[in-house]
């Protein structure tokens, strides 16, 4: 797990970032527009879905970050503006020129997000009117901004840390269609250390890679996914290793927060996986395991079927897999040797499925790739949730 000490006990922003979110009608009484806030211009880098059907925000967003400059983030929830065609795009551009207005900067330096349902035009003019005056409630609670962005969440995200001067600060969101090729569904990360643009954007990547990317909990890729690093360097420069390890720290961290609010989840599932071929044929074998729903049912009803692990290391077809060489662990109890069931205590490890983290650790025995997935088990309230969500 990752390193909870790094963090602090209650989030706060890098010096320079404020945030204000308020309701402006898309929701009926709830926070459903957040506005992110830099007092200047700040580098940044960002990576977004690679599912073929990208929202208006992803595809503007794509031309605004080749800039490599940003003064804000504004992002809506409720709807997530897919699927909207050319007006859907020129909307998220509104939305963009109407922050920078508020805030006294171009559109260029603005980075739009909207999530929520698919298929719906945004309602531009209640942004338009709502994002009037937000500059007068900026302040400096990460939590407030993280509320503003929710859709399914049951509750705000947000961490924050120290690397010298400086401070990182992610915030969040993140319950259902989450299997990333990128990043998370939204996620921010604000820091006041300073880097240039190209710096960020290899950072963000190495960052991205062993966390939000091994993070899925229904093996959904979202047509809204964006994960953005804005650094404005009003603390000055930090060592960039120290801030790479405390970058990944978080990442992995808010990784776990959101895989553990998946839609109706009950338990956080790690799964980990050594003695690969290589690192791509670890990545492979934890994703199929953390996407199994046979697993994921496993886990839900505390039911140490081992064959459900063993079916999903097996059915990676490409990769080198070897059963008398395969040895499996649940919570650490060995379940699995040399390709055959052990005999283990049932009910003891009935008992630890019941923890709310569940650790499954499969070693294949063939080389020296391991890889760690993130996800959660699969409840009757997931079903319940994506039942209806485009009608509630």
């Amino acid at each position: 797990m990752s390193d909870t000490s790094l963090f602090h006990a209650t989030p706060v922003f890098p010096r320079g970032f404020r945030c204000a979110s308020r309701n402006v009608g898309l929701k009926p009484s709830a926070r459903d527009l957040t506005l992110f806030a830099s007092d200047v211009d700040a580098a940044a880098a960002a990576v977004f879905t690679r599912n073929h059907f990208p929202g208006a925000p992803i595809i503007l967003g794509r031309e605004t970050i080749k800039g490599g400059v940003l003064r804000a983030v504004i992002a809506n929830s409720k709807v997530s503006n897919v699927a909207t065609g050319a007006r859907g795009v020129e909307n998220a551009r509104r939305m963009a020129t109407a922050a920078a207005a508020e805030l006294g900067t171009s559109a260029d330096r603005i980075l739009v997000s909207s999530t929520g349902v698919i298929g719906v035009q945004l309602p531009i003019e209640k942004i338009e009117a709502g994002v009037v005056g937000m500059t007068a409630e900026l302040q400096g609670d990460p939590m407030v901004g993280a509320e503003g962005i929710m859709t399914t969440d049951t509750h705000p995200k947000a961490l924050s840390a120290s690397v010298g001067p400086a401070t990182i600060t992610w915030v969040a969101k993140g319950s259902g269609m989450i299997e990333p090729n990128m990043a998370t569904m939204l996620s921010y990360i604000f820091t006041d250390a300073a880097f240039d643009a190209a710096t960020l954007d290899r950072l963000l990547r190495a960052a991205v890679a062993p966390s939000f990317n091994m993070l899925s909990v229904d093996t959904d890729t979202s047509t809204s996914d964006t994960c953005a690093l804005l650094a404005n360097g009003l603390a000055g420069a930090v060592d960039e290793t120290e801030f790479l390890r405390v970058l990944i720290a978080g990442c992995t961290r808010m990784t776990q927060i959101l895989a553990r609010d998946g839609e109706g989840a009950e338990h956080l599932i790690r799964v980990e996986v050594t003695g690969a071929l290589t690192a791509q044929e670890a990545h492979v074998v934890a994703k199929s395991i953390v996407n199994s729903p046979l697993v994921k049912t496993m886990v839900h009803g505390a039911d140490p079927n081992v064959g459900r692990l063993l079916m999903a290391v097996g059915k990676c077809f490409d990769c080198t897999i070897r059963p008398d060489t395969t040895d499996a662990w649940i919570n650490g109890f060995q379940v699995v040797g040399h390709g055959e069931r052990l005999a283990f205590d049932d009910a003891v490890v009935r008992t630890t499925l019941s923890q709310e983290v569940v650790v499954l650790r499969v070693a294949l025995g063939v080389g020296s790739g391991d890889a760690i997935a993130y996800g959660c088990d699969f409840t009757k309230g997931y079903i319940e949730e994506n039942a209806s969500y485009y009608s509630s």
